[in-house]
Order: C-alpha cells, then sequence, then structure tokens
C-alpha cells in the first residue's frame, strides 16, 4: 500500500467525517521503494527512493472513525475502499475476528 494510495482513502474519510468525528490513520508508510531512471544502462548500484509504502497483513486496522454513527461509517469506508488495491472489510469496536 503505497503512500500515495493511504492519502486518497484519508481525503475520502476526510471529506465525509468533517468537523462531526475523528480519524486515526494506523497504518504508516516507512519502507522506502527504489527505482533506476528509464534507460539506463545495467548495473551502477540501486537507484534513488521513488516513493514509500506500507506492508499490509490480512486482518490489519487501517483507520479508525470516532463521532459518527455506524451507518455512515460503513458508508465512509465503503466509498475509501474504492482507492485501495485490495478487498477490505468494516468491523466495529469488539467484532475483530
Amino acid at each position: 500500500m503505497t503512500s500515495r494510495q493511504i492519502e486518497a482513502a484519508r481525503k475520502v474519510i476526510v471529506r465525509y467525517v468533517r468537523k462531526t468525528g475523528k480519524i486515526w490513520i494506523r497504518v504508516f508508510p516507512d519502507v522506502p521503494v527504489t527505482k533506476k531512471p528509464l534507460e539506463v544502462k545495467m548495473g551502477g548500484g540501486k537507484g534513488n527512493v521513488d516513493h514509500y509504502m506500507a506492508r499490509i497483513k490480512r486482518g490489519r486496522i487501517l483507520f479508525e472513525v470516532n463521532g459518527v454513527d455506524e451507518a455512515t461509517a460503513k458508508d465512509i469506508f465503503a466509498k475509501a475502499s474504492y482507492k485501495l488495491p485490495f478487498q477490505t472489510r468494516t468491523v466495529a469496536r469488539g467484532e475483530i475476528n
């Protein structure tokens, strides 16, 4: 999950939560991904840092929301999930399996 995908999902959540609720982002992109420039010959070492990403395993909580009702939260997370490259599910407190 790249930092751009996290930011895109965060923007969707912020748009709907506004000032009524609070958001927690539980993942942080701390893994640098390097890339060599185009049309560069083999060798010459490792490329420069291109972007950062976070390693996500199954069952990891990505975002938390407080201050909105459960139906609104499910709608918000459904819209934010379109910005992510994998399937997600919404859980309420006490439902984590």
